[in-house]
């Protein structure tokens, strides 16, 4: 069975008739996630979009139909943990046990108990749905909101253009826990995010596994929600947000191409629009500094 034919066959976990707003990139994470996952699996989603437009559902016949914890904004990965070492010590160690997080609840107020969970090597699958930026609040920027981005606290304006910071890129600080597993992943690449799952739902038996997604919010970025799935695709061809894996110390690159230019990938998202040629340079700087990064770590 190819990975795609996965998607066709597999029973759905997220009953349809969630309350996200159209196009969510989230919601097709969490939806794919628990559907590679399965029915034996338990499942935490902290505080969040997806918390209460998914896990939660539209009405009380809606939601998630295998068990679902909803904890702390920053205790998701210590609580699974728990839940993980209690299975395996009921002897119940094919069971799935998966996290599901936000940026702000992984990269800010939950990296340290996503840190610790990881450095123990914590038998689990986190994902985390980077839509840089807490938008079930108003979209307040987070550590992982690109630089120029503007967002209810970082607006743009005479003041500031934007947030003055750069990104902080978590897939490889992860990495660098000597995990069993740590990969990126985007919705617009469904046949190498459908890999990737399963082979981070194998790798979290033998310890902790990681994903960082690229996750498009139309409704806090600024565009049009029929143009989720571009967007992501132009992250990743623009090497914004460069695809590959790391598992056991091996690295892979997903994907090696001549990219797109930073001007393209910002076309038509809200959040850019202010974003001056200085601006632009600097992002791609960014861009291309961290993809030859990954470039050479894939290359050894």
């Amino acid at each position: 069975m190819s990975y795609m034919d996965i998607l066709k066959t597999a029973p759905q976990v997220l009953t349809p008739g969630t309350s996200a707003c159209q196009g969510c990139g989230g919601e097709l994470i969490l939806r794919r996630v628990m559907q590679i996952a399965g029915a034996n699996s338990v499942f935490a989603v902290p505080p969040g979009c997806m918390a209460g437009a998914g896990a939660v559902g539209w009405s009380d016949t809606n939601g998630c139909t295998a068990p679902m914890h909803i904890p702390l904004l920053d205790n998701t990965a210590s609580f699974m943990s728990g839940v993980s070492e209690m299975y395996q010590r009921r002897g119940r160690g094919d069971v799935n046990i998966v996290a599901i997080a936000g940026d702000g609840a992984s990269a800010d107020c939950g990296f340290q108990s996503l840190s610790g969970a990881a450095e123990r090597g914590a038998r689990m699958l986190y994902v985390c749905y980077d839509n840089e930026g807490y938008m079930n609040t108003g979209f307040q920027r987070s550590s992982t909101t690109s630089r120029g981005s503007s967002t209810s606290t970082t607006p743009s304006g005479a003041a500031i253009n934007g947030k003055e910071q750069g990104a902080k890129y978590v897939p490889l600080i992860l990495a660098m826990h000597n995990i069993e597993y740590c990969a990126t992943a985007s919705p617009s690449h469904m046949p190498d995010f459908v890999a990737k799952v399963k082979h981070g739902l194998e790798a979290s038996k033998r310890g902790f596994a990681y994903i960082h997604v690229f996750s498009p919010c139309p409704t806090g970025w600024g565009f049009k929600p029929s143009e989720s799935i571009a967007v992501a695709r132009r992250a990743v061809a623009s090497n914004m947000f460069p695809l590959w894996e790391c598992e056991r110390g091996r690295w892979y690159m997903s994907e090696n191409r001549s990219p797109i230019t930073m001007a393209q990938f910002v076309e038509g998202i809200g959040k850019f629009s202010r974003l001056d040629a200085a601006a632009l340079e600097e992002l791609q700087e960014a861009a291309s500094a961290r993809y030859e990064l990954i470039r050479r770590l894939c290359a050894k």
